[in-house]
C-alpha cells in the first residue's frame, strides 16, 4: 500500500510537470525535497528488512509493509519449529538448579550404604588418603570432562561425540550402562517405599519376634545379652533380618529358583516409575524444581540423625572404630582399588549423567568451578554420613552387648536391617523409621531421573527429527519397558537379581569407558584443541595440573583400577551363597553388552569412510561437519550486505524512479546509475554532493536528475 502511494504521488507529479513546464517542475523538486523524499527513506528501509521476502512473493512485501500485526504474527510462526525441525532445546532456569542436580545426582545410596562400610574395612581414617589421592588425581579431571563436553556442545551422551566419530561407540556405552542401573536401582528405591509405608505404626513390623514370617532363631534385642551370656557359640537371627529376608523379600534359595511374583513389592516398584515420569515430563524444567527438595531434604535428615545418635550411648565407640586409621592397610592394593572405584561410582563417571545435566547449561557457565564443588561436596556428604551411619551402630553393639564390628554391614545389609533394627532401639522409633526410609526414597529418586535422563536425551539429540516431539511419549514408554523388565525384581528371586546386576552392570565397565574417554578426548581430539573450546566457555584455559591428569596420570589410574579388578575378580554371590555358572554368564554379558559396542561403533565409523584404512582411519578420527559451539554460544553478528539493483535511469530518491521500479523490477527500489549505496545510507548523501561538484566543474549533464535541474 505505501509503494502504490508513493508511485501514485510520482505519477501526479510527472504530470504536473509536463502540464505546468518548469515552475512545475520547481514545484515538484520541492515537493520532493520535503516530503516524497524523507518518504521514500522510511519506504527502503523498511524494504530492506523484507528483501528475501520480496524476492519469494513480491506480493507479500505490500501485505506485510501494509499490516504490522500480520507480520508479527507471521514472525512468531516462522520463529516456531516445523513438523520436521526439533524444538528448541531446554536450559536451566537458574545456575542453582544444576547445582542441586548434579549434587542429588552424585549423592545417592552408596553414600549412605557403601562408602562407611568401605572405611571400616580399610584401615577407618587412613581410607581417606587413598580416597583424596583418588578423587583429586582421577575423580575431579575425568568429571571436568564431562561437564566440558556436554556444555560446549549441549547435547546428550550419543550425538557429543561427533568431536571424535571412531569412539561415539562410548556415548552408547553410557547409555547401555544407565539403562542396566535404571532396572534395578528403582526397585531399591521401591523397597525404601515399602518400609516408608510399613513405617506408619505404632510399632514397627520388624521390633518383635512373634510374627508368621520369624523363626525360632528369632531373638529381640533385649534377649542378646543373656543369649551370649549362656553360650559362646551363639548365632543370632534378628527380627528385622527375618523381616527382610521372609516378609520383604520371601526369599527364595537361589536364582534359579524365581517363586511367585510379590504383588506389594510390584505396587511398590509402579509407584517408583511413576514418581520417576512426573520428575521427567516436562524435562529440566520439571527436573530442576523438584531437586531443590529431593537434593536438600537428605541433608536435613543427616543433620537430624547425626545430632541424634550422638547423644545415644555408645556413639562414640561407633565413631571411634569408623575413623580410627590403621595406616598397615596403605600397603594393600584392595584399598586404593576401593578408593578408586567408590571414587567412580559415587560421582557419577561415565554414566553420561554428569554429560546430560551441563549440556542444559549456559554456554559460558564456569564449567571448572563445578568440576571442583560438586565432587566435593559428594565426598565431603560420603565422611559426614559416615558419622551419623556409625553413631548409630555404635549404640545398637551398646545395647547388644557386642563389638562394632558384629554389627556393620554394607550395601542393603546397613540399610534395610542393621540401621532398622538400631531404630527399635530409640523413643518414638517410627518417626526416625518415617525420616531414615523417606531420605533414602529423595536419595535414590534424583539420582534415578539424572540416570533415565541421560538414556532419553541422548536419544532425542540423536534423532531430532524422529524423536524430539515425541519426547513424553518416548520417556513414557521407557519408564513402561523397565518397570516390566523390573518384575523379575519382584519375585523371591528378586534379591539375587538385583544383586547380580549391582555386581556386574556398572562394575569394571564403567573404568573401561572413562579410559578410552580419557584417551579419545587428550590424543585424538587433542589437548590443544579441548583447551580452547573450554577457553571459549571460561575466557581461559585449564591449569596444569588438569593437562597433566587427562593426559597421564587418569588413564594410568584407571588402567590400574581394570588390571587389578581382572586380577582379583571372584564371582558374584549373596549372604555367601555363590551363583549358578549360567547366573555369572549372564552377569559378564551385561557387563560386556555396553563396553563392546566401542569397537563396534568404531568398526562401523571405519566403514562408513572411503579410501585406503589409514585415511579412512585420520576421517574417522576428525570431528563431523556437525560438531560445535552449542547453540547458546554467542555468535558474531553478521553483515548486512544489500544485492539489490535497478537499471532505472533515474536516481533512487526520484519519485520516477520509484515508478520504474514498480513497473519493471516487482516494486523493488534499486541503485541507479551506479551509485553504490542505499538513500538511506550516509555515503549516498557524500556521493550526491560529489556529483552535484562534477556539474558544477563541467562535468556530465544529468538533465534527468529532478534535483540538478532545479
Amino acid at each position: 500500500m505505501f509503494m502504490c502511494t508513493v508511485a501514485s504521488i510520482g505519477q501526479v507529479v510527472s504530470r504536473q510537470r509536463k502540464s505546468r513546464g518548469h515552475r512545475s517542475e520547481f514545484l515538484a523538486g520541492w515537493l520532493s525535497d520535503k516530503f516524497i523524499r524523507p518518504f521514500v527513506q522510511c519506504v527502503c528501509v523498511n524494504m530492506a528488512s523484507y528483501t528475501s521476502i520480496s524476492k519469494k512473493d513480491p506480493g507479500l512485501l505490500m501485505t506485510e509493509l501494509g499490516d504490522n500485526t500480520h507480520r508479527d504474527k507471521e514472525i512468531e510462526a516462522e520463529q516456531q519449529p516445523g513438523d520436521d525441525e526439533a524444538p528448541t532445546r531446554d536450559q536451566w532456569d537458574a545456575k542453582i538448579e544444576f547445582l542441586l542436580s548434579m549434587i542429588g545426582y552424585c549423592v545417592g545410596l552408596g553414600n549412605v550404604w557403601r562408602f562407611p562400610y568401605l572405611c571400616y574395612r580399610n584401615g577407618g581414617g587412613a581410607f581417606l588418603i587413598p580416597y583424596v589421592i583418588m578423587l583429586v588425581f582421577a575423580g575431579i579431571p575425568m568429571f571436568f570432562i564431562e561437564l566440558t563436553l556436554g556444555q560446549y556442545a549441549g547435547l546428550g551422551s550419543l550425538p557429543v561425540w561427533n568431536c571424535i566419530p571412531i569412539l561415539k561407540g562410548i556415548g552408547w556405552a553410557m547409555c547401555i550402562i544407565s539403562a542396566w542401573t535404571c532396572i534395578y536401582y528403582n526397585m531399591i528405591i521401591a523397597w525404601a517405599l515399602y518400609y516408608l509405608f510399613a513405617s506408619f505404626t505404632s510399632v514397627l513390623p520388624w521390633h518383635h519376634c512373634g510374627h508368621w514370617w520369624n523363626s525360632d532363631a528369632c531373638v529381640e534385642s533385649w534377649g542378646v545379652a543373656n543369649k551370649t551370656a549362656n553360650s559362646t557359640n551363639f548365632t543370632r537371627v534378628s527380627p528385622s533380618e527375618e523381616y527382610w529376608h521372609v516378609r520383604v523379600q520371601q526369599i527364595s534359595s537361589d536364582i534359579g529358583e524365581t517363586g511367585k511374583m510379590n504383588w506389594e513389592l510390584s505396587l511398590c516398584l509402579l509407584l517408583a516409575w511413576i514418581f520417576v515420569f512426573l520428575c521427567l515430563f516436562k524435562g529440566v524444567k520439571s527436573t530442576g524444581k523438584v531437586v531443590y527438595i529431593t537434593a536438600t531434604f537428605p541433608y536435613i535428615i543427616l543433620v537430624i540423625l547425626l545430632v541424634r545418635g550422638a547423644t545415644l550411648p555408645g556413639a562414640l565407640d561407633g565413631i571411634l572404630f569408623y575413623i580410627t586409621p590403621d595406616l598397615n592397610k596403605l600397603r594393600e592394593s584392595q584399598v586404593w582399588y576401593d578408593a578408586a572405584s567408590q571414587i567412580f561410582y559415587s560421582i557419577g563417571i561415565a554414566f553420561g549423567g554428569v554429560l546430560t545435566m551441563s549440556s542444559y547449561n549456559k554456554f559460558n557457565n564456569n564449567c571448572q568451578r563445578d568440576a571442583v564443588f560438586v565432587p566435593l561436596m559428594n565426598c565431603g556428604t560420603s565422611v559426614f554420613a559416615g558419622f551419623a551411619v556409625f553413631s548409630f551402630l555404635g549404640f545398637m553393639a551398646h545395647e547388644l552387648n557386642v563389638d562394632v564390628k558384629d554389627v556393620v554391614a554394607t550395601g542393603p545389609g546397613l540399610v534395610f536391617i542393621a540401621y532398622p533394627e538400631a531404630l527399635t532401639l530409640l523413643p518414638a522409633s517410627p518417626f526416625w523409621a518415617i525420616c531414615l526410609f523417606f531420605m533414602l526414597f529423595m536419595l535414590g529418586l534424583d539420582s534415578m531421573f539424572v540416570t533415565l535422563e541421560t538414556i532419553i536425551t541422548a536419544l532425542v539429540d540423536e534423532f531430532p527429527t524422529a524423536l524430539a516431539r515425541r519426547k513424553t511419549w518416548l520417556l513414557l514408554g521407557f519408564c513402561v519397558a523397565m518397570y516390566l523388565l523390573g518384575l523379575t525384581q519382584c519375585t523371591q528371586a528378586g534379591i539375587y537379581w538385583v544383586t547380580l546386576m549391582d555386581w556386574y552392570a556398572a562394575g569394571f565397565c564403567l573404568i573401561v569407558t572413562a579410559f578410552f574417554m580419557a584417551i579419545g578426548i587428550c590424543w585424538i581430539y587433542g589437548i590443544k584443541r579441548f583447551s580452547s573450546n573450554i577457553k571459549d566457555m571460561i575466557g581461559h584455559e585449564p591449569s596444569m595440573y588438569f593437562k597433566v591428569c587427562w593426559m597421564f596420570v587418569s588413564p594410568a589410574l584407571m588402567l590400574f583400577i581394570f588390571i587389578f579388578s581382572l586380577v582379583t575378580y571372584s564371582p558374584v554371590e549373596y549372604n555367601g551363597k555363590p551363583y549358578p555358572g549360567w547366573g555369572v554368564s549372564l552377569g559378564l554379558l551385561m557387563a560386556f553388552s555396553s563396553i563392546i559396542a566401542i569397537p563396534l561403533f568404531a568398526i562401523f565409523a571405519l566403514y562408513k569412510q572411503e579410501g585406503s584404512f589409514l585415511q579412512r582411519l585420520r576421517a574417522a578420527c576428525r570431528p563431523t561437519a556437525s560438531w560445535g559451539p552449542s547453540k547458546s554460544a554467542p555468535r558474531p553478528e553478521e553483515e548486512v550486505t544489500y544485492s539489490y539493483k535497478s537499471d532505472s535511469p533515474y536516481p533512487l530518491y526520484d519519485p520516477r524512479s520509484l515508478e520504474y521500479d514498480m513497473k519493471h523490477n516487482n516494486g523493488v527500489p534499486g541503485l541507479a546509475n551506479g551509485t553504490k549505496f542505499p538513500l538511506y545510507d550516509p555515503r549516498s548523501l557524500e556521493e550526491e554532493r560529489s556529483s552535484k561538484e562534477a556539474i558544477a566543474n563541467g562535468g556530465d549533464d544529468i538533465s534527468d536528475n529532478v534535483f540538478t535541474s532545479v
